[in-house]
């Protein structure tokens, strides 16, 4: 299996966030990307490509051309302010504000183009998302030319919407590369999100279309992050109903009710019958990570993916979230050589 990484992610470095009422150093760092990379070379899991450059064409047929042009933007803006640090956001257009009018000062740009405070942003952010766009698409080149393929992105992006960011997340990796593969001639994609949160940027985007299927396994969002989405009524509407479906699982879960979780998910999309599968790949199920409440173990992610391979799909693993340094780069490349049968 081919690995893409760039080493652009790095830039978006020292971000600060909101955790339990406290302002906290960010847990979505640099490390993260690397500890899993060191993994793949240690396993010898495949070569590790640099992606290609692209435009942001393929970004603008998920997301709104307004947002997509905006984030390279803000940085520039917040230092002609003579400010440096992280910028947050901390006024949002909620239930009674106006929301139609896009605000003239960064401060409230930053509320209308997200929907919390865990989307910061520094000097080198804009230059690490579009290298992990540029990872995604170029994993998804790879899987359409035949090839299985990891793209480790960072930052992460399946909390992001059509027009906001969020949860770490700014482009939408994982929706960007189903687009980029249906415009190259598949008729139908299924997103599997196993990331430990629910992805609630990619449910919005696909939410009233039929040629992709989102199945997301996740904390229920009675009690987790981002708590007004990913719900089991949630099913899709329009065109796109029934191809919408939520996991939510409770604190504790372990292996063996989240596998069945998996099963039954597998069962949806092999009948639903993709031409490629879009994995969500989050390890943030891991019984040690620090800001989630599943206890997967270590030996329990080669077991994700060799349940994914039994599906004998077209696949392309993007990464998405797990914060437990130390055990992130076992946890993700574990559910990669479990893919490839080791």
């Amino acid at each position: 299996m081919k690995t893409v990484y760039s080493p652009l992610h790095a830039g978006h470095a020292g971000t600060m966030e909101l955790m339990s009422g406290a302002i906290v150093p960010g847990f979505e760092k640099p490390s993260r990307a690397e500890i899993i990379k060191a993994r793949v070379e240690s396993e010898k899991l495949g070569p590790i490509l640099a992606p290609e450059v692209h435009d942001l064409a393929a970004a603008k047929r998920i997301h709104k051309a307004d947002y997509i042009d905006f984030l390279p933007t803000i940085y520039p803006e917040w230092e002609a302010l003579g400010r440096s640090g992280s910028a947050i956001p901390y006024t949002w257009p909620t239930r009674g504000l106006r929301g139609d009018v896009v605000p003239g000062t960064i401060d409230a740009k930053l509320g209308y183009y997200s929907f919390d405070a865990g989307a910061p942003f520094v000097k080198g952010t804009w230059e690490a998302i579009k290298s992990s766009y540029d990872v995604a698409l170029t994993g998804a080149k790879l899987v359409r030319n035949g090839e299985p393929a990891f793209a480790l992105c960072r930052p992460p992006g399946h909390h992001a919407g059509a027009g906001f960011m969020g949860g770490y997340c700014y482009i939408n990796n994982a929706a960007v590369a189903a687009q980029w593969l249906l415009d190259q001639g598949a008729k139908r994609v299924s997103i599997l999100d196993v990331d430990y949160h629910h992805g609630n940027g990619t449910q919005e985007i696909f939410y009233s279309r039929a040629d992709v299927q989102v199945l997301n396994l996740h904390g229920d969002p009675m009690v987790e992050y981002p708590y007004f989405l990913g719900h089991a009524d949630e099913r899709g509407e329009g065109a796109g109903e029934g191809f919408n479906i939520n996991y939510p699982l409770p604190f504790g879960t372990t292996w063996e009710a989240w596998n069945a979780a998996l099963d039954d998910a597998c069962a949806k999309l092999a009948a639903y019958g993709p031409d490629v599968v879009v994995v969500s790949l989050g390890v943030d199920t891991f019984e040690k990570d620090p800001i989630s409440q599943f206890k997967l173990k270590s030996s329990d992610y080669p077991r994700i993916g060799a349940r994914i391979a039994r599906l004998n799909l077209p696949t392309l693993f993007v990464m998405e979230g797990g914060y437990a340094v130390e055990e992130i780069g076992v946890n993700a490349v574990g559910v990669l050589t479990g893919f490839e049968g080791r």
